[in-house]
């Protein structure tokens, strides 16, 4: 099963820069067990909305044709506790970008608090990894993100299966 953790996109520059939003609500399992009695969304789970935000940014800019995989987290400071209840924004900004690898810039924020500051560092595995083989199929960008493209306003082309 492949878990989403953005719920839309309310903004979507091509090759430059995304706002995504995540409502957390008491609903996701994770919360009930993440420190009983009071809730906080894990800064891990942060940290893969913004790589999910931030990686479909850069997969778009090459036309979903890289498996573009996390390879670094370069900075991730957090401010602030996120709650059932809240709606956040991830902030995402392409600082870099090439045939291998891309580096982006991000934030997350509650209204106009921010909650945490994310960089990342994503690779290309097909142009990285000299002789290794990878499934032909992009089993990064599945039928999944395309949901949420689409949901969002966002032209996606039909994009892998779904895991």
């Amino acid at each position: 099963m492949r878990w989403i953790w953005i719920d839309k996109f309310i903004e979507f520059n091509s090759g430059s820069n995304a706002v995504a939003i995540k409502n957390v609500t008491m609903a996701e399992e994770h919360l009930g067990d993440n420190f009983p009695g009071f809730p906080i969304m894990p800064e891990c789970l942060m940290i893969e909305a913004m790589a999910q935000t931030a990686g479909i940014l850069v997969g778009e800019a090459g036309g979903y044709k890289e498996k573009v995989i996390l390879a670094k987290i370069n900075k991730a400071v957090f401010h602030n506790y996120v709650r059932p209840g809240d709606t956040i924004k991830l902030h995402a900004n392409i600082e870099s970008i090439a045939a291998e690898a891309a580096s982006t810039k991000g934030k997350i924020t509650r209204e106009d608090e921010t909650i945490a500051e994310i960089d990342l560092m994503f690779s290309h595995i097909d142009k990285n990894l000299a002789g290794k083989e990878f499934p032909e199929e992009n089993f990064v960008f599945t039928d999944l993100f395309g949901i949420v493209l689409r949901a969002s306003g966002i032209d996606a082309p039909a994009l892998g299966k779904s895991k």
